[in-house]
């Protein structure tokens, strides 16, 4: 059984095409600018049959299309990829493309036979320097570097997605790292920047938890395009989200 927090229906900012996307519960990352801090505890959660996901992807499979399918997001998918296995099977069983989110910090046994029915991974890389990751999400990015090796020595593919914080993660050396470390993958078909919003502050209220980034501004237009014009010449396809 799954722990699911939440479902998305045609969403569209989660993988190619149309897509059903499953959120589920919790995750190892307490990221600063996290717009669902409802779903890092690991309690809670909806347990889940996965013939009802199988179900609701088959009901929703004629709006896919050719480019559309499953996403599984989070939280972290990968801690419960034990659970996403036989979910991914039968999802290729019925010609549904699939898609997990995830921030790559965990690379065991069950993650590695999961990612053979993985179509795409959308990787988030929330800071190349490993200090200010720390400072992101209170935990090393090593982790999540080496499960971004793993994916191009065994051709994954991959949409890298980065946050851009203002003063937090847009400096313009932390962003030419960035490209550096990443420029000779040749299973990343894109970089996906994702604009920091506040649209998720009003949980942490909710929750009686404290938003770290109370005054962080959400970004101009000028700093997007700065940032996807530093990073184009590293990548295949840089876009914003």
């Amino acid at each position: 059984m799954l722990k699911v927090h939440s479902y998305e229906s045609m969403g569209t900012f989660d993988g190619p095409g149309l897509r059903l996307v499953v959120f589920l519960q919790g995750c190892n990352f307490a990221c600063l600018y996290c717009a669902n801090p409802d779903t890092i505890t690991t309690k809670g959660g909806t347990p889940t049959d996965i013939e009802e996901i199988v179900g609701m992807a088959i009901s929703q499979k004629a709006f896919f299309g050719k480019k559309g399918g499953v996403t599984i997001s989070g939280g972290e998918p990968t801690l419960q990829a034990k659970w996403l296995i036989p979910l991914f099977k039968r999802l290729k069983e019925e010609g549904i493309n699939t898609c997990i989110d995830s921030n790559g910090s965990f690379l065991n046994d069950d993650v590695k036979e999961l990612l053979k029915y993985v179509d795409l991974v959308l990787l988030d890389i929330k800071h190349i320097d490993d200090d200010q990751h720390r400072k992101v999400t209170k935990q090393s990015n090593r982790k999540t570097l080496e499960f971004a090796d793993y994916l191009k020595n065994n051709n994954i593919k991959v949409w890298l997605r980065y946050v851009l914080v203002p003063g937090l993660t847009n400096q313009d050396e932390w962003l030419a790292k960035l490209g550096q470390h990443f420029k000779d993958y040749p299973n990343i078909e894109r970089l996906e920047i994702l604009p920091y919003h506040t649209l998720g502050k009003h949980k942490y209220e909710h929750l009686n938890m404290k938003y770290e980034l109370e005054g962080i501004p959400e970004n101009t237009k000028e700093q997007l395009k700065h940032a996807k014009e530093l990073l184009k010449p590293f990548f295949k396809k840089v876009v914003v989200n």
